[in-house]
């Protein structure tokens, strides 16, 4: 779904949000792309609020599912990929490595088409092996 949602609604009718995280055309340090995580908190907490509320027994699944998403994409990608946080920034194992090659693969084309790597947690094989 995560897939799906950065391939064809970030980079699809939403790109107008998005654009500004591949294109640094600003100096504040909050981006439009930012509102994403707003949305996404918002759609969370409605779920928890129908499973507890008996309207909707798959909520709390549901629920915490985007939440689990959410606090992994702040923690992967905006933390240990775009370091807007300082931390995280000795990882360099196998895979640290190659997550930081797909996701600068995927920001390697600042415009909506032609992107590649819309994963953030599952890296194609191939930037394992790159040196």
């Amino acid at each position: 779904m995560a897939w799906f949602s950065h391939k064809y609604i970030m980079h699809g009718f939403l790109w107008n949000l998005h654009a500004d995280h591949h294109n640094k055309d600003h100096d504040s340090w909050f981006e439009r792309n930012d509102a994403f995580f707003i949305f996404y908190a918002v759609v969370s907490i409605g779920f928890f609020l129908l499973w507890q509320n008996d309207i909707l027994e798959i909520g709390l699944a549901i629920g915490l599912g985007i939440f689990a998403y959410g606090l992994a994409y702040f923690t992967v990608h905006d933390i240990f990929i775009h370091q807007r946080f300082k931390m995280f920034r000795n990882a360099n194992n196998r895979y640290a490595k190659a997550v930081r090659r797909a996701h600068k693969m995927h920001h390697k084309h600042i415009g909506k088409e032609h992107g590649e790597c819309f994963g953030m947690l599952v890296v194609p094989f191939k930037y394992f092996k790159q040196k």
